[in-house]
């Protein structure tokens, strides 16, 4: 409960400020710019909570590695929702002029420094209390604050865009930023009263560690490196797939209404939510592995439908191929949670796996909103934008088959783990 509401929480906050940059943050603090620049410069702000991440990996991958799991997720969720609830009270650029995008970028570059530590330490808070058999399964509920996070975002920002434009530009979409004071409080309670993680307190009776960044760069750069290749579809992929359909389908050569596409992502996300855990639990049955795989090529086949309906209609075909290619990326993110943290051993495993996650998402998830951008708006056409996604699927699917797998001991002691080099599907 602790890995998904504080996840929840974090990635409501995360996806709050991507929707407003879709939509509302070109005109109030990027005026000057056309509209395609001042979506561009809105992503790039976007874009810079991903940059920071693997600095945040670090910071509270050193936190979680030595002092534990439980401190570093109540200090993460702290400045995620702080930092949040102040851009809600930002002025803009006709307040203050530049200083506007500046403390806006400011106050993202936190954002990014505390999901940089979030995700690792609630997926090892899930993942290391898990039985070998359920680690999937476990992991799902880290996972699962995503797809929440992403419905109750979307779902606020729909009703609000719903009352007209000038009601969202004239002070509207400070609402959803504002709401986070209140999150974070419940994040909290929940948060500061769970136990510590059972690896972490064996691994800290068996070695004690001055630096686990060069634990993580020295002992487990092979996986650092495919971890980072294992991410792009389901980072980047995830972005393009939401964020930029967002500002694609607004676009006036497009002509849809955020209202519909609002709607549309919220469904997806509420398909998202329901079907995560049953993802995870076929992780578990059918093989982690396996399961990414198969939402990997889907999502590769279903891109080009997906855009291409955006174009042309019908409106209610725009809703199943939302849906639909929400579900083939929940297969590749469900059971992430697993995959990346049995990639690693114990020692150093917060900071290594924050480490890897995050670089990936600097790199893929910052990167591709900004990208498919700007190859949309160089072309008119999104023909750049579909080949990227191929492009990132068959990184993701060629590390995939080389990731290695650690099996943990039993947590109630000191633990020397196996490793094993499977094949896609090998590993429950």
């Amino acid at each position: 409960m602790a890995a998904f509401v504080g996840t929840a929480i974090e990635w409501y906050d995360f996806y709050i400020y991507a929707t407003a940059a879709a939509l509302v943050f070109g005109p109030l603090f990027f005026p000057e710019a056309d509209r395609a620049v001042g979506v561009a410069a809105a992503f790039a702000t976007y874009a810079v909570g991903f940059v920071v991440r693997p600095l945040g990996g670090i910071i509270f991958g050193h936190i979680g590695d030595k002092f534990g799991r439980r401190p570093s997720l109540v200090i993460t969720l702290l400045v995620m929702g702080i930092s949040t609830a102040l851009v809600g009270l930002l002025p803009t650029y006709a307040s203050i002029g530049v200083w506007a995008p500046a403390l806006l970028i400011v106050l993202r570059a936190l954002q990014g420094l505390a999901v940089g530590g979030e995700w690792g330490g609630a997926v090892l808070m899930a993942v290391e209390h898990a039985p070998e058999k359920h680690k999937s399964f476990y992991g799902g509920f880290a996972q699962l604050g995503n797809p929440a996070g992403a419905l109750l975002a979307t779902l606020m920002f729909s009703a609000l865009s719903s009352q007209g434009d000038d009601f969202l530009l004239n002070g509207g979409w400070r609402i959803p930023f504002l709401v986070s004071f209140v999150l974070i409080l419940v994040g909290f309670w929940v948060r500061n009263r769970v136990e510590e993680s059972p690896v972490f307190e064996a691994k800290v009776e068996g070695t004690v560690q001055s630096l686990p960044l060069k634990t993580a760069i020295v002992g487990n750069w092979k996986a650092l490196l495919i971890g980072v290749g294992l991410l792009p579809l389901s980072t980047g992929g995830y972005q393009l797939t939401t964020t930029f359909a967002t500002a694609y389908g607004t676009d006036p050569s497009v002509g849809l209404d955020e209202t519909l596409i609002l709607n549309a992502l919220a469904m997806a996300a509420f398909v998202e939510l329901v079907a995560t855990l049953g993802v995870a639990w076929l992780g578990d049955k059918w093989g982690r592995k396996r399961v990414m795989f198969i939402g990997l090529l889907g999502s590769m086949i279903l891109v080009i439908p997906q855009f291409l309906v955006m174009s042309t209609g019908p409106e209610w075909l725009l809703f199943v191929a939302f849906c639909a290619m929400r579900l083939l990326m929940t297969a590749t993110y469900a059971p992430m949670a697993a995959i990346m943290s049995q990639l690693f051993p114990p020692q150093a495993r917060y900071t290594s796996i924050s480490l890897s996650n995050g670089v990936a998402a600097a790199f893929w998830g910052g990167i591709s909103p900004l990208a498919a951008t700007l190859l949309y708006a160089a072309t008119g056409n999104v023909w750049p934008v579909l080949f990227l996604f191929l492009a990132m699927g068959a990184l993701s699917i060629f590390c995939l088959s080389i990731a290695p797998q650690h099996r943990d001991e039993e947590p109630k002691h000191a633990a020397t783990p196996n490793t094993m080099n499977d094949p896609i599907g090998a590993s429950k």
